[in-house]
This record gives structure tokens, sequence and C-alpha cells, in this order.
């Protein structure tokens, strides 16, 4: 009887150890933009702190919010920052999104590399992706019928590109290929000789063709000084004041270590150098 009391009693004590671990285990999840320098710097955050875990995904930005908001996620990772409906559904969990601008990125309008086009205007981009523009001749190109190629919409590079380029009262045209993943975008270009697309620039590779925006091309340069047109911030956002590991790696994430990865992986970090 007393060897069963102690084997139950280990048994308890290593179910209860499993439970503490898996309660500290820091989850990231949000924008598959941020997800390649994000889950990068926490595999060298995790190495330079062995009692730290992370589970990092990429399920895109607005299920990185409710992620955030339900109490799934400590750490949401977003190519956006929070709509204001987001922020109401949060608060009425008693959760109080807090943002890090983490990095800084250029939305690049891509083509499969034979396509002769070279720079496209905000406007040209507004028509080509309401469906104005359906031949590629119109805007200097071969005589051939656009495939223009889209994200999803709980994407935060999605809603950057409605804000930026379409406008509030223009919606892309019903004839989109929808992606779910920045991955996946690349790789419905790199097929498709007359499609079009746009993605976060670390993803872009030499399967694609970055266009030009009205003349500019995106780099880490015109990203930090405003002339390219369609720059932003790459966020993570924490429940409140983060506090020991997510406070750690946080700033982590901001330091020079942390930039380093954020150039690394192809984005723009907020000081030192860059792509």
């Amino acid at each position: 009887m007393k060897k069963l009391v102690m084997i139950l009693t280990m048994v308890l004590a290593m179910v209860s150890a499993q439970a503490v671990f898996a309660a500290d285990a820091l989850v990231m999840d949000g924008s598959t933009t941020v997800l390649p320098f994000g889950q990068a710097a926490a595999e060298q955050f995790m190495k330079q702190n062995p009692k730290v875990k992370f589970s990092v995904s990429g399920t895109g930005t607005g299920n990185g919010f409710k992620a955030l908001a339900d109490g799934s996620a400590q750490i949401a990772n977003a190519s956006r920052f929070i709509k204001d409906s987001e922020i109401k559904t949060c608060m009425a969990k008693n959760v109080y999104p807090v943002p890090f601008a983490v990095a800084l990125d250029c939305i690049v309008p891509v083509v499969h590399p034979s396509n002769p086009v070279r720079s496209l205007s905000k406007d040209q981009l507004k028509d080509i992706y309401s469906g104005k523009v359906k031949n590629w001749k119109e805007v200097g190109g071969p005589d051939a019928a656009i495939v223009v190629i889209g994200r999803d919409t709980s994407s935060g590079t999605y809603g950057t590109w409605q804000e930026m380029i379409m406008g509030k009262d223009v919606r892309v045209t019903p004839r989109a290929q929808v992606t779910a993943s920045s991955g996946a975008m690349m790789a419905a270009i790199a097929k498709n000789k007359n499609a079009i697309g746009y993605e976060g620039m670390g993803y872009v590779s030499k399967s694609v063709k970055a266009v030009q925006v009205g003349g500019v091309a995106a780099s880490a340069s015109s990203a930090r000084s405003g002339k390219y047109p369609l720059a932003r911030y790459l966020y993570m956002f924490t429940n409140g004041w983060p506090k020991g590991d997510a406070l750690d790696f946080l700033n982590y994430m901001l330091s020079p270590a942390g930039q380093k990865i954020v150039a690394k992986t192809g984005f723009v970090p907020l000081h030192g150098e860059g792509k």
C-alpha cells in the first residue's frame, strides 16, 4: 500500500509539473509576415534561456488578435495596427492590448520574373485589383489577361493593402484568387506568368519579380525615409504591459541582437542597417 501511495504521489507530481510547464509556455500567434523573424527570435531566445518554451504559429493578424482576446496567446503578431472593433472585443474580455513596433516593412507588388513591367503607380494597382484594368498591355505589359491574386481577409497585409491602395469604398475584384499565407502567395505568382500579387519584402525571392511603386523600389532606406508609398510598421501586441518571460522576449526583440534577426530575414530593423 505504501508503494502504491508513493507511485500515485509521483504520478500526481509529474502531472502537476507538466501542467505548470504548459502554463508557463509562451504562445505567440498572428501575422504570417511577422512569422519568419518572430519564430527565429523565439528560437534564439530559447537557446539563451533554456527554461523558456515558446509555441509559435502564423494564422493571420486577425486570428492573432482573437487568440490574444481569448487568452490562448500571450503575444499577437500583427502586420497592421489593431482595429477599433478588435480593441472592443479584447476589452470586453478584460484584455488590454499594448502594441510594440518591432520592425519596418514594405508591401511589395510582385509578378512573374518574365513580366517586363518594372513599375506601377498606386492608381494603376488600384485599377488592377478593382478589375478596371484587366489586360497587362494597359499598363505596359504583354497582351495577356491579368490574374489577380490577393490575401484572405484575416491577413494584416490584406488590411493594409485595402487601406493604402483600394481605399474605403473600392473592393477587390471577385475574380481575384485568394491565398491563405505569405508563402502560398509567392508560390502562386511563381507558377503563373500573368499573375500579380503583393507581400512583405522579407518574402520576396528570386522566384518572383518585385515591382516598383511609383518608380520607388522597396528598401530599408526608402521605408525609413517614407519615400516608399507602401511602407508600414510590424507589431507584437500583449495583454497589458508584459511581465516576466514575455517582457524579456520583447526586450530581446527590440535589442540589437533581435533587430539583427529582423534584418537577416529580409525585413527592416528599427535601427541599424538592413536590406
